[in-house]
């Protein structure tokens, strides 16, 4: 019988490995979640667009009045209502104040506003919803009837009463928009809530002797992430245009500080004599901002919802 010669690796080589000869070694190492979240985020184009355009705004009006330097405050009668020219590129409004200039200065309000009341009204909205949905029974009967009575007052009529009454600070703005704005997400959260807390690895935990703080915390809230995400930007949208509206109907920030409703509203009233200038740029901007974290929303969902995820 013939001899079947096996030739020994030389030096550095090794045998190769059973999977190796059976063609079963992965070929690469698999993606983090970061890194397939990114590329499903990156894979929708309007959302990208969309991201561009929130940045482009963030550093418009936080790092813009650093490199442009224009009259936001005093009245400079001989520049009154002057057209979009070199000296200021949106021009000036009736009181001759630069317009790039204010806008940049309303749209950090408008934006720090928005965000923060987004932001607060999520948190609220998802630990509500989170403990009701976890804790059932009575107690989740109280929680969701206590809701229930909270939505049957018009948020706009909530909006001008607080605002009307409690002072038109920033501080009481972000406040009043985040108190009235996360009973949405309070249910939503609770539905996820209801159906990840009879799961097995939550029943595993709780066999463990795991707490109700750290079953929340660790296994049912970061399995919301999707649906808070979704709703933190529409939160945000949304606050962005109350704040508007507010504004919009006279009763937006105190003097001097104004944001883009109030500059949208203040431009409207010249709007028979052309002053377009006065009337577009914050009206866009009230726009592409709300575009902009719709599209935002939709594609966070699809990159931390594990399902909606191409494989």
């Amino acid at each position: 019988m013939d001899e079947i010669a096996v030739e020994s690796p030389g030096a550095g080589e090794s045998f190769p490995s059973t999977e190796q000869m059976l063609g079963l070694e992965p070929t690469e190492k698999p993606r983090s979640m970061f890194r397939r979240g990114l590329e499903v985020f990156l894979e929708n184009r309007l959302a990208v667009v969309a991201f561009g355009v929130l940045v482009f705004y963030v550093v418009l009006c936080f790092l813009g009045p650093l490199v442009y330097h224009g009259n936001t405050s005093n009245v400079q009668m001989d520049e009154i209502t002057l057209a979009p020219g070199p000296s200021h590129p949106l021009g000036t409004d009736q009181n001759g104040v630069d317009e790039l200039g204010k806008l940049m200065k309303a749209g950090q309000i408008s934006l720090e506003i928005g965000i923060a009341s987004g932001v607060l009204a999520s948190v609220i909205g998802m630990l509500y919803g989170a403990i009701a949905g976890y804790v059932g029974g009575w107690v989740d009967s109280i929680m969701m009837r206590t809701i229930d009575a909270l939505l049957s007052i018009p948020l706009i009529f909530a909006l001008i009463y607080i605002a009307s009454t409690r002072g038109r600070t920033k501080m009481v703005f972000i406040l009043v928009i985040a108190l009235t704005s996360w009973f949405g997400l309070t249910r939503l959260t609770r539905g996820d809530t209801l159906t990840i807390k009879v799961r097995d690895y939550v029943a595993a935990c709780r066999m463990m002797g795991g707490r109700s703080p750290r079953i929340i915390f660790r296994h049912i809230l970061p399995n919301t992430i999707g649906t808070t995400i979704v709703n933190t930007s529409l939160s945000i949208a949304n606050s962005v245009f109350a704040l508007s509206v507010l504004s919009y109907i006279g009763l937006g920030l105190q003097a001097p500080n104004d944001d883009w409703g109030g500059m949208f509203a203040n431009g409207s009233s010249y709007l028979d004599q052309n002053f377009w200038w006065m009337i577009y740029p914050p009206g866009v901007s009230i726009v592409l901002i709300i575009i902009s974290c719709n599209f935002i929303g939709d594609a966070l969902r699809d990159a931390f919802e594990t399902r909606l995820q191409k494989r």
